[in-house]
């Protein structure tokens, strides 16, 4: 098991212990110089769009599963998924009873916990687990009951990840830098040893080399830890948890395929109601992002009213990209800030439609709502406002051919990059965590909502960088960087780069930042971020293009697990 313990070491975690501004870029030290003399950089703005070419929609690829999940239907006899659920729970109880048999044994205890998250059934035990790493915490895992350098990584990773503050002290030093300097050694020692490794260890090492384990995107890590766990030694292999995590899978997968035949159908009234044909149809992708926020069963109502919200958003990302005039834009973003169906007659005819479907479907989330939630919707509509007009800033910087600064891309973009709305938008339909208290907070742009918009929007302008524009948009983050410090597109991508991981730090700060009560907040947040850095992996643009992800989607919604 010693190899286990080595790949262990790569999953920990760094956060800076400091809380960091909201408002402004962390990254302050200058660029690196360039030989590349700024006044020689190419123009970086698309010019403005000829009134013939402004509603000419880019060569976007058709949505990838088409009417698949409407039709598609696995036949399951009742009396079969009866079975599968009353199996799964008797191998629930025999996981609390394995909990009780290590309370006293906390290398026990984090093994179970870790192979329990990592197996993606962890949402069934989230009592028994706080109640755990809560012990494990305060009892301060010390010398003598430990010397492994696995042990101590793995208590870090769980206890950091469920909000507990860990000093990194462990590793030699009381400061984060010695912790980063630590993840580096173990990335190098890791890719020397790769190719000597076996399976299931080489795809593992391989795996946290690509992303972290703390970034990685938790259904996805199940999916490929399900394969591997079998084939472990059977001092660690415990078969009723294996069983158990793959009866989990197949009973949400069941639910899934249920809630994206709905809104494969939702999409279908809305797309033949307002007609929009320049747009990207990625439904299923949209609810793939929800799906990674929160995959359990008793978060359908959030799940799907992120995955339409997300749809409308992305509707009208590409509505002032692509096809508005930027006399419509701004009469658009009026009649959205009116919220009044009066406003229809400043739009043309098919903006009218997409208005009024806009709100419609705002209309049908408040009848979701329970009488005493009625007061969310105001929320909801508040961050799609804020969104419309940053997208609207955008569209006139484009129309207008302006290169803005690099911190005033910022002021704008991380808004529409999510700052707010998907903070919003995703605790919103949830349960009772979904306070008055929570929403102000997600609609002041915490630092955690600022922290994912800057991944997505860093790691969506990368992909551009590398990939070329897909739509007529204005100039990303590094392309103004390139202007605003005169350097090359290598230096400026590794810069943005940094500022990617600079965020990631913020991400992990935020568990222990914003409070215990706002904890369940934070990590669903940082649950979309997981989905981000999957689906821009390698600056590729996986939601826009998203054909190379079909066996990714496939697996995850049509695949059941061989049980």
């Amino acid at each position: 098991m010693m190899e286990l313990h080595v790949a262990s070491a790569w999953t920990l975690t760094a956060a800076p212990r400091p809380p960091v501004p909201s408002f402004r870029c962390r990254r302050t030290h200058p660029p690196p110089s360039s030989s590349s003399p700024a006044g020689r950089l190419p123009c970086m703005c698309v010019g403005p769009p000829s009134p013939s070419s402004a509603n000419m929609a880019p060569a976007f690829h058709p949505t990838i599963f088409g009417d698949f999940f409407i039709k598609h239907n696995q036949p399951l006899q009742t009396s079969e998924y009866e079975w599968m659920e009353e199996r799964a729970d008797e191998l629930v109880t025999e996981v609390c009873r394995m909990f009780e048999a290590c309370k006293d044994d906390v290398v026990a205890q984090m093994n179970l916990v870790d192979v329990l998250q990592r197996l993606g059934v962890d949402h069934r035990f989230q009592g028994e687990i706080n109640t755990a790493l809560t012990k494990i915490h305060r009892a301060e895992l010390n010398d003598t009951s430990s010397s492994s350098l696995h042990e101590v990584a793995l208590r870090f990773r769980l206890l950091r990840q469920q909000g507990f503050w860990v000093s990194p002290a462990h590793l030699l030093s009381h400061n984060e830098e010695a912790l980063e300097e630590a993840i580096l050694y173990a990335r190098h020692q890791l890719e020397l040893l790769r190719g000597s490794l076996k399976y299931p260890l080489a795809e593992q090492v391989t795996r946290a080399l690509q992303i972290p384990l703390p970034r990685t995107l938790k259904r996805a890590e199940a999916l490929s830890f399900m394969h591997e766990y079998g084939t472990q030694e059977q001092t660690t292999f415990n078969t009723s948890l294996l069983e158990l995590a793959k009866l989990d899978f197949n009973i949400l997968q069941k639910f899934h395929q249920k809630e994206l035949k709905d809104i494969c159908r939702w999409w279908e009234d809305v797309s033949s109601d307002i007609s929009l044909d320049y747009v990207r149809e990625r439904v299923v992708e949209c609810y793939f992002c929800a799906y990674a926020v929160y995959y359990e069963k008793e978060h359908t109502r959030a799940r799907m009213m992120l995955a339409k919200r997300m749809m409308l958003l992305s509707l009208m990302d590409d509505t002032y990209d692509v096809h508005a005039t930027l006399e419509e834009a701004r009469n658009f973003n009026q009649a959205l800030q009116s919220w009044d169906k009066s406003a229809v007659s400043l739009l043309p005819e098919d903006l009218k439609r997409f208005f009024l479907s806009i709100l419609r479907n705002f209309s049908e989330f408040e009848d979701e709502f329970e009488s005493h939630e009625k007061y969310r919707n105001a929320y909801n509509i508040k961050a799609f406002q804020l969104s419309s007009s940053n997208y609207l800033q955008e569209a006139e910087w484009f129309h207008e051919k302006y290169v803005p600064s690099f911190s005033e891309h910022l002021s704008v973009s991380l808004m529409t990059g999510g700052g707010i709305e998907y903070p919003v938008g995703i605790i919103v339909g949830m349960g009772d965590v979904a306070t008055k208290e929570a929403l102000d907070w997600a609609l002041a742009c915490p630092n955690a909502g600022r922290a994912f918009a800057e991944v997505a929007r860093f790691r969506d302008n990368l992909a551009v960088s590398q990939d070329g524009r897909d739509k007529m948009d204005v100039a990303s983050t590094v392309e103004c960087y390139m202007k605003e410090h005169g350097v090359t597109s290598e230096v400026a991508t590794a810069e943005i780069s940094a500022m990617v991981e600079d965020a990631w730090k913020t991400l992990n700060q935020a568990r222990f930042d914003d409070g215990r009560a706002f904890l369940p907040l934070v990590q669903r947040i940082i649950n979309l971020a997981m989905c981000i850095a999957l689906l821009f992996y390698g600056n590729r643009d996986g939601y826009t293009n998203s054909r190379e992800l079909k066996d990714m989607f496939e697996a995850h919604f049509v695949n059941p697990i061989p049980l």
